[in-house]
């Protein structure tokens, strides 16, 4: 268990946790996932290695989820396409995006008029292998550079795919970490693409380390629902399975992917888009990176379009590095464990850690003495005056000077424009000497 074994790579993320987190990428890379199958079953089985508390689900296909079906289990175990020399031109076991993902069995011996049909490229990209998937209507076809399918030579070309489909289960691993009440944060990530690093290990490496995280607090206000799902389909099962309970209960929550690289930092917001959880995700990434791209609900793309469709209405945002779909690598080959990088994946961590940290924080403080307290009898007034200890002095007096109880936390860390978990460590030392109390509304 990588995070658990070195819990201080907490305190040094940037330092520790990154590499750590690119490990486990490492690790997960070769695997080919799907939305069903072995490959998801192998990558779940690996992340309980990080995290024992993973319960791994099995949801037979057939099973209807509102208005889907579980579809057949698919299995791949090698694809080729082979010229008349029997030379492998194109092989599954270099690159698993060569196949279309959910293709069908395939033997087939084609000219490369016929053969084209079944071929998938990038035009604007030569270089890069497309990601493609045909989930729900029945074909085959294989993925290739631009480049070498402007190559290829007129002849006879064999064209074996050994995939499996069939009626089978469709996998997820869902953790809940109790806390102090049973209202819920939602952390959703997912597990179902292969060999992309950005658009799908990230969020999984990043989910599992906030996760490790979460159970080295001593105390947690809230309980944490952190699933590990196949995109779309399976938030979709989940939800059918857990919807009245998520309703009740998800005060935020958060869609975690892309959230690797070293570029940028973005925001997608819940449908509401003034939810717990996209005035927590603003406020810290206003101050840990105040040039992010925030974007509309309308550039949704992942599962919020779930978690937040009409009826659901659950206050579910996602805070990224690169916005999928926004960067040139995105679902082709090129979104490779060199786009994403330890400090990438540790500034997203840092993200998530302050973010977490800001909803279990929130309160509503009120000072209990009349006028300014005088804080120096206490031991919090500095009795060398510096220019850092000044600011700190004007932060915990402004903080102060908001805390009559009609305001919360991250309304006042926004009003006087002090990074929340900085204000943390004042709240409670105000509280130790009885000079603030803490109220939940």
């Amino acid at each position: 268990m990588r995070f658990s074994d070195d819990p201080s790579a907490f305190a040094h993320p940037a330092v520790n946790l990154g590499l750590l987190m690119h490990q486990l990428a490492s690790e997960l890379w070769p695997i080919a996932r799907s939305i069903t199958g072995p490959g998801v079953r192998k990558t779940l089985e690996i992340l309980k290695q990080e995290i024992p508390e993973l319960c791994l689900q099995s949801i037979p296909s057939g099973t209807r989820c509102f208005d889907w079906t579980v579809p057949d289990e698919w299995s791949i175990a090698d694809a080729f396409i082979e010229d008349e020399a029997g030379d492998r031109i194109v092989d599954f076991r270099n690159n698993n995006l060569h196949v279309v993902g959910y293709s069908v069995p395939a033997d087939e011996w084609l000219d490369l008029e016929e053969l084209q049909s079944h071929l998938h490229s990038l035009r604007d990209q030569p270089h890069a292998i497309p990601y493609v998937t045909s989930y729900y209507s029945r074909r085959w076809g294989f993925c290739i550079t631009e480049a070498q399918r402007q190559s290829l030579k007129r002849g006879r070309y064999h064209a074996v795919i050994r995939s499996e489909l069939k009626p089978g289960v469709l996998n997820y691993g869902e953790v809940i970490l109790a806390g102090e009440t049973d209202q819920e944060v939602l952390l959703s990530t997912y597990i179902c693409h292969p060999s992309m690093a950005n658009n799908e290990l990230s969020g999984p490496v990043v989910t599992a380390a906030i996760t490790s995280w979460l159970k080295s607090l001593v105390n947690r206000k809230f309980t944490y629902r952190i699933v590990f799902v196949p995109e779309t389909i399976g938030s979709i099962v989940y939800l059918s399975l857990h919807l009245s309970q998520m309703k009740s209960k998800t005060v935020a929550g958060y869609v975690v992917t892309c959230i690797g690289d070293d570029r940028t930092y973005s925001f997608l917001p819940s449908r509401a888009g003034n939810s717990l959880a996209d005035l927590a995700a603003t406020h810290v990434l206003s101050h840990l990176a105040p040039g992010y791209r925030k974007y509309s609900f309308l550039d949704r793309g992942s599962d919020e379009r779930q978690y937040c469709s009409p009826g659901v209405d659950l206050p579910v945002a996602s805070v990224m590095r690169s916005k999928y779909g926004e960067y040139p690598e995105y679902h082709t080959s090129l979104d490779d464990l060199n786009l994403v990088t330890p400090t990438g994946l540790a500034g997203g961590f840092l993200a998530y850690k302050h973010i977490l940290e800001c909803i279990e924080g929130n309160c509503y403080p009120r000072v209990t003495v009349l006028c300014e307290p005088q804080l120096g009898k206490r031991g919090l007034y500095p009795t060398l005056s510096t220019k850092q200890s000044g600011k700190d002095v004007r932060a915990m007096t402004n903080l102060i000077a908001y805390c009559d109880g009609s305001l919360s936390l991250l309304e006042i860390a926004e009003r006087i424009g002090q990074p929340m978990w900085e204000l943390l460590p004042m709240v409670e030392r105000l509280s130790e000497f009885s000079l603030l109390e803490k109220k939940s509304s």
